[in-house]
């Protein structure tokens, strides 16, 4: 599977467009919380395990897309867009979503 963010894959012509496909994923309220405690606490550091569980939901998401992708015949996916939101109740949740357009190069 191919993926970009780019709208286009130089050096190849999309032969068909599939539609839109998306990945989600939720972190859970300890951890979004315990999250910003931690970062509060790093002066001039990184908090290297909290961008683990963040690159984790990142990679879930990206993965359920191309799931979705390979089940509509394509074989790439462009214009990737990543976004991260806080959901729930005083933003406890943070969801990671993942979109792009299936193809067929």
């Amino acid at each position: 599977m191919v993926l970009s963010t780019t709208p286009t894959i130089e050096g190849h012509t999309i032969r068909e467009y599939k539609g839109i496909v998306t990945g989600e994923t939720i972190i859970g309220a300890n951890m979004f919380k315990d999250l910003f405690a931690g970062i509060r606490d790093i002066v001039g550091g990184r908090a290297g395990s909290y961008e683990k569980v963040l690159r984790e939901a990142k990679d879930e998401a990206m993965r359920e897309m191309m799931e979705r992708a390979q089940m509509l015949g394509a074989n790439a996916i462009v214009g990737i867009d990543l976004d991260y939101e806080t959901i729930g109740a005083n933003g406890s949740m943070l969801m990671v979503a993942a979109s792009g357009t299936a193809v067929v190069l």
